[in-house]
């Protein structure tokens, strides 16, 4: 019996594992310290009306002998899907619901996608990222490449045609840097995927926060991207699914690769090594479609928008550069007084106790960088501020 040898390439702790460990031996040494977390990107607000309602239901349903529900259909059920393909022709995206693949989140079918191909395709990922991209990759032994995203490009790296590259994640409004690509931006990577015969792997997860018209929230509003590309889609920051777990992958029918069908590959791998969703969750994701759902998530993003624009009024104050927070709920900011990630992470925890997201974590270009997130609560976000802008370097 062998392991697999991969593992030992990946860092020891994952990112936010290490950001808990020091929170907690801060609070063990420091009980009575009130600390504010703007890391993490979990929200705070609860379950929208309507969707509770909906799983209320649904849960009666089970407990009735005529209307109880054992297995579902691993792709997701047809009222689920069909809800998400009318989501996205509201804003301009027409898509057939055979192509719209349930999940339990859009983190779990960035890493089981890679089902689909070989572990010899290279991967390229723009660096800093969701430490996940990178991590998945590394477990199978992929080849990876990285695309610099830095403060000069506004964390929106281009390709280069002299690359070559099978795989390539794309992720706007971006996780860490907050920064979305325009429409000619990803038509640039587009045309670069089809020059390729390159698959992208698009995390459109924070695409709700997108409020100008003008930015794409999918890559199917870029023509050509049906022939190259795979979305994931997440209720998560949407409607506060992180712990109800709820999300979806879109591969048009038409993909294929050496004469054979993504959606199709998918479709075997999921009947084959998932079993769908719960039921009771998929008919409180339906609800966040309905009249009622769309006005009651919308309070809730408002809430989060609202958030952001304090954090981002903060840090003009403290005269801290930023990008991200206008159609993102990460604002990115360079650390200041020349710190580098993690020594800023221990000034902010130890001095005004407030906790974020080193940047290093995010890869190498994320020296130097930290992530606040938008999702806290809002009198302890205004707090956190305060106590951010007093601090001198």
């Amino acid at each position: 019996m062998r392991v697999n040898p991969h593992y030992r390439e990946l860092a020891e702790s994952y990112l936010f594992s290490t950001i808990s460990r020091k929170v907690k031996e801060y609070q063990d040494a420091h009980p009575d310290a009130a600390v504010i977390r703007l890391g993490i990107g979990d929200v705070t607000r609860p379950l929208a009306p309507a969707v509770v309602e909906a799983m209320e239901r649904a849960a009666a349903e089970q407990g009735e002998a005529a209307t109880f529900r054992g297995y579902g259909p691993e792709q997701g059920y047809p009222f689920l899907r069909e809800a998400v393909a009318a989501y996205y022709a509201g804003f301009g995206v027409e898509l057939s619901p055979e192509e719209v693949f349930i999940s339990d989140g859009a983190k779990s079918d960035l890493g089981n996608i890679l089902d689909l191909f070989a572990a010899d395709n290279t991967v390229l990922i723009p660096d800093p990222v969701y430490p996940v991209y990178v991590d998945t990759n590394r477990m199978a032994g992929r080849p990876i490449l990285f695309a610099d995203a830095t403060w000069e490009n506004g964390f929106l790296p281009a390709p280069d045609p002299a690359v070559k590259a099978d795989i390539i994640y794309i992720c706007s409004p971006n996780n860490p840097t907050g920064a979305v690509y325009t429409r000619e931006g990803l038509q640039a990577w587009v045309d670069y995927a089809l020059a390729q015969d390159a698959v992208i792997l698009f995390d459109a997860a924070y695409a709700c926060f997108i409020q100008d018209p003008a930015l794409p929230r999918s890559i199917y509003e870029i023509p050509g991207a049906r022939d190259c590309a795979i979305e994931f889609g997440s209720f998560s920051k949407m409607a506060g699914f992180t712990g109800t777990r709820c999300g979806f992958t879109i591969v048009p029918q038409g993909l294929t690769r050496e004469g054979m069908s993504l959606a199709g590959m998918w479709l075997r791998r999921q009947t084959t090594k998932f079993n769908g969703v719960p039921y009771i969750v998929q008919r409180g994701a339906e609800a966040v479609f309905t009249p009622h759902g769309l006005t009651q998530i919308q309070e809730n993003l408002d809430y989060y928008r609202e958030n952001a624009r304090v954090i981002m009024a903060g840090l003009t104050q403290a005269g801290i550069a930023f990008t991200g927070g206008e159609h993102s709920p990460y604002l990115w900011l360079r650390c200041p007084g020349g710190l580098d990630s993690w020594s800023y992470f221990d000034r902010l925890l130890q001095e005004a106790q407030v906790v974020g997201t080193p940047g290093a974590g995010f890869g190498r270009n994320g020296e130097g960088y930290f992530r606040l997130t938008a999702f806290g609560d809002q009198d302890a976000t205004r707090q956190a501020m305060a106590r951010l802008a007093a601090l001198r370097f």
